[in-house]
């Protein structure tokens, strides 16, 4: 039941449920269902209007089932016409403001549900101005929502979310690979010295221990494109559990078609639509492919503060660009801010993994209701690797520098030179030398050329 009344010369709306009546000001597009989400689920902070591509996705997703339900004659051709032009609009960006609902919100994501299907069934009926006192308006639940479940809805939207929040790291990820890549070849004529355990060891060029970090960005950035790929298997259509209850065998059978036409491009029905219903291990794959560029990406922010440490009582192999002052304490200081600050997003991206890790351990029988508070970090983390990538990218990776001097200077130091030894004469008769000599005196064999006479 649903009247428009003015109250203090402002617009009013008063919307009725089994619950109470709740006066919403007209300038808002979402109804009672949302108010009540929001009245009763919030906590985090973060609501559905601050994910613009999952908002997007769910419209697409309500899109497809709008065709679908017209051909199916499900809901009218009519009614369904303003339900697509409503979808168009927020497929287009508009009214990104009307989702106040928490992205965390409990309930298995029905607050997410019911913010999408008023908001629509609200411009669809403004749209069309004329179907009121002729047509009852058109319905949230019945016209918007038919065929469907906030399951398979927010299932779908969700990976459809991801698959585009993952474009731009996907980009921001290649153009990282690509400079590194030419860090190799600017660095491979520069030797230094190589560590294990912390301690001096053999030669090496520069740009062959660059080498590495490419090497590793290429492997992860693959294996996380192919977690994301296997998104493209969704469940629209098996409405709550899986069996397809509400829908009709032809809207099942054709949803996931409309659907690829909506997104642009080709998705696919999951092979069983009860399994998807129940488990969420293709979010926590993705999740954790993230997780694993996110540690590889720690170790190499954390390589660059060693080999730039100083400059004058650590490694100093290479310079980073000064971006700002280091210390409120100390003039002059700089610090490896920009790698610091990779490190500490992939912290906080171990952090969203380890919360989809617990939401896929407790779904449990026939529906993961936790599959929300998932996706919600998963483009988190992603949107997180973005950012500071990008910052990585822009204020640190493009203006290394190299201290020459000193790569040549460890790179003759005691150990690789000992070991260059070992090569020529055997590992017993360096380490007799040692013995006898001493670190000082095999040096000053070293520096004076009389090891061969002695």
């Amino acid at each position: 039941m649903i009247f428009i009344s003015v109250i203090e010369n402002q617009e009013i709306r008063k919307e009725v449920d089994s619950f109470g009546t709740v006066e919403i000001s007209n300038q808002f597009l979402y109804g009672i269902q949302t108010v009540r989400a929001v009245q009763n689920l919030s906590f985090s902070g973060k609501t559905l209007s601050q994910y613009p591509k999952y908002i997007e996705s769910l419209a697409i997703v309500k899109k497809a089932a709008a065709i679908t339900n017209i051909e199916t004659g499900a809901i009218d051709e009519s009614i369904g016409s303003f339900i697509l032009q409503a979808c168009d609009e927020l497929i287009s960006g508009r009214h990104f403001d009307q989702f106040p609902v928490d992205i965390l919100h409990g309930g298995g994501g029905i607050g997410t549900n019911m913010n999408i299907n008023e908001v629509i069934a609200n411009i669809a009926n403004e749209l069309n101005e004329g179907m009121r006192g002729t047509y009852s308006p058109i319905h949230p639940n019945d016209d918007v929502n038919a065929s469907q479940s906030t399951s398979d809805v927010c299932h779908t939207a969700m990976r459809l979310a991801i698959m585009k929040e993952f474009e731009q790291l996907n980009l921001v990820l290649s153009e990282v690979q690509t400079t590194i890549e030419k860090m190799v070849d600017s660095f491979i004529e520069i030797t230094t010295i190589s560590r294990t355990c912390l301690q001096d060891a053999i030669r090496i060029q520069l740009g062959d221990f660059i080498s590495g970090y490419a090497a590793m960005l290429s492997r992860r950035q693959q294996l996380l494109k192919q977690s994301v790929i296997e998104l493209k298997k969704v469940n629209l259509g098996g409405t709550v559990i899986g069996t397809g209850t509400g829908a009709s065998t032809m809207y099942q059978d054709l949803v996931i078609h409309n659907l690829s036409k909506v997104a642009g491009f080709q998705l696919q029905k999951r092979e069983n639509l009860i399994d998807a219903a129940q488990n969420i291990d293709d979010l926590a794959n993705v999740s954790n492919q993230l997780t694993l560029l996110a540690t590889c990406l720690i170790k190499m922010g954390k390589d660059l503060r060693l080999l730039s440490s100083g400059p004058e009582a650590g490694f100093s192999e290479i310079i980073l660009p000064s971006v700002m002052a280091g210390s409120s304490f100390f003039p002059g200081k700089v610090n490896p801010v920009i790698p610091e600050t990779l490190i500490q997003s992939c912290f906080q991206v171990l952090g969203c993994d380890r919360v989809v890790q617990a939401a896929l351990e407790h779904g449990e029988l026939n529906l993961n209701i936790f599959e929300g508070v998932a996706g919600a970090n998963i483009i988190d983390a992603i949107k997180m690797l973005e950012k500071a990538l990008n910052l990585f990218y822009e204020k640190c990776l493009e203006g290394i520098k190299v201290n020459k001097e000193k790569c040549k200077e460890y790179a003759n130091s005691l150990i690789p030179s000992v070991v260059e030894l070992k090569e020529k004469h055997g590992y017993s008769f360096v380490s007799k030398l040692m013995k006898e000599k001493g670190k000082n005196g095999v040096k000053e064999l070293l520096n004076g050329g009389g090891l061969e006479n002695d």
